[in-house]
């Protein structure tokens, strides 16, 4: 027979050694410090190795601790807020590439576009405190900004692309965040591994005449947390 809605579940032991973690860290380590190793903290809360890495595991998962090679797992530093409706100080962007072509299937039918409509593509990585914490793709239609120079170095041509993009007359900004997982590029450029959770945030700019542009960002969920100003975010309830 299954277990029905009103039955209770019990936890598994590595959740609850978890939460024994959890309160653990925050009474007894700071920032930096270095957890004793396996055998002692087995040893210490009466668990199983397995049981203790599922529950290690899980910990770096959500950000509160990070294994380095040589050292071994230490405190992770708080999440950092992550400002999406203006730039921070400490922002720092670097250009990875700038295309034109036909957008993906989702941005086309957000942007009303035909197959054969091409957009200009810029995608970027951002860097704080000299990390690479985010990354975002630019979709802006050649219809919107068919004044871009095809002739320019790749570099170059993105900043063209980023500064007509300021200029344009958007009357309106939406976002909606959701939670994923980072594939082999984005990773890569995040430089982390692939499948660590990303917080996807999708942007839409709007005109008079409808959509002007689509950005996708992805953020590490490990180190990110994301603020942001008056214009609210979508919460979407998972189905």
């Amino acid at each position: 027979m299954g277990t029905t809605a009103t039955e209770a579940v019990p936890e598994p032991k590595y959740w609850q050694l978890r939460t024994v973690l959890v309160r653990t860290i925050d009474q007894e380590f700071s920032t930096g410090e270095v957890l004793p190793n396996e055998r002692d903290l087995a040893a210490r809360f009466g668990v199983a190795r397995a049981t203790l890495r599922q529950a290690l595991d899980q910990l770096e998962l959500e950000g509160r601790l990070v294994r380095r090679r040589g050292i071994g797992t230490l405190i992770a530093a708080p999440r950092m807020g992550i400002p999406v409706a203006e730039a921070s100080s400490r922002d720092t962007w670097r250009i990875v590439d700038c295309g034109l072509g036909p957008a993906p299937a989702a941005v086309a039918a957000t942007l009303g576009l035909d197959a054969t409509d091409e957009v200009h593509t810029v995608r970027r990585v951002r860097m704080m405190a000299g990390q690479a914490v985010g990354t975002e793709t630019l979709f802006v239609p050649v219809r919107v900004m068919p004044h871009v120079p095809g002739f320019l170095a790749e570099s170059s041509r993105a900043r063209a692309v980023l500064k007509q993009f300021q200029a344009l007359p958007i009357e309106g900004e939406s976002r909606a965040v959701e939670l994923g997982v980072a594939e082999e590029e984005q990773a890569r450029l995040l430089e982390r591994p692939p499948g660590i959770p990303v917080l996807v945030l999708t942007a839409r700019y709007a005109g008079e005449s409808g959509t002007l542009a689509v950005a996708t960002s992805t953020y590490r969920a490990d180190t990110c947390k994301l603020t942001f100003g008056d214009t609210g975010v979508e919460v979407r309830a998972a189905s």
